[in-house]
């Protein structure tokens, strides 16, 4: 928790937070122009820092063919979200037990939640069009706080259901032409990029214990002004709707019985 590393996610998060003053960032898709860049990785630890702030959070792998998030928590991988929307198990049987919680599953962190890649499907774009899709992003932004969605690289076919897209780029890894791709996609369908990470920079440890231990010494000296953080706001339940109240009551009773 006090590493260099652990710093930089929770300057992330404020940055986040600052933003989430003027603008609804509940749900954040973290994406990037090719793979291999770190998204599952800054998903991951981003999703920690929330949770540590005590936040509720549902971390969604959308990343079906190669899905990351199940090793990184170490629970199981199926059921997950691919067999959410297919409504079909890893054998081809279809599923009878639709309720939702049955996908969510309890990490060890505190306050985060993970809904892991399932059953690899032949066809993962086609799913997550489906109105299955927007359905459960619309339940997880009434009930909890913030959603983080691991997509796959280039992915956008949620992006115009997201409130925000996070790109990852790697240092001396990423293209400019497939950023510059990757931007112009996400803005001609509506989406809002939410800013860029750089991801893989090579910084010499030395370096990194003098600028760390230099920001120490300014709070010492009473020089260091620390960011105001602004708060997620929870968004009250939606009882228009007789099945989605019922829906989010079913995930608000397993979060409270998870704790």
């Amino acid at each position: 928790p006090k590493s260099p590393i652990s710093e930089i996610f929770r300057t992330v998060r404020t940055n986040i937070q600052f933003m989430d003053a003027n603008q609804d960032a509940k749900l954040i898709l973290v994406t990037s122009a090719y793979a291999e860049e770190g998204k599952s990785w800054i998903s991951s630890n981003l999703a920690v820092t929330f949770a540590q702030a005590g936040k509720k959070v549902l971390l969604i792998d959308a990343d079906m063919r190669k899905g990351r998030q199940s090793s990184i928590f170490k629970v199981a991988q199926k059921p997950g979200l691919s067999n959410y929307l297919s409504n079909v198990d890893d054998d081809g049987n279809k599923i009878i037990n639709k309720d939702i919680t049955s996908y969510i599953q309890k990490t060890t962190v505190k306050n985060l939640y993970l809904i892991a890649s399932g059953s690899v499907p032949p066809n993962p774009s086609e799913l997550l069009i489906l109105p299955q899709m927007i359905e459960l992003l619309e339940i997880a932004r009434q009930a909890c706080d913030i959603v983080i969605i691991d997509g796959t690289p280039s992915q956008l076919v949620t992006d115009s259901l997201v409130d925000f897209t996070l790109i990852v780029t790697a240092h001396e890894e990423t293209k400019k032409e497939g950023l510059k791709r990757i931007i112009t996609n996400i803005e001609n369908v509506g989406g809002k990029i939410l800013g860029i990470i750089l991801n893989k920079m090579p910084i010499e440890s030395k370096e990194y214990e003098q600028a760390y231990y230099y920001n120490e010494k300014d709070k010492k000296d009473n020089r260091y002004v620390p960011k105001r953080t602004a708060t997620v706001p929870s968004t009250f339940l939606d009882k228009e709707s007789e099945d989605t109240y019922k829906v989010l009551k079913q995930i608000n009773d397993f979060f409270n019985e998870n704790k």
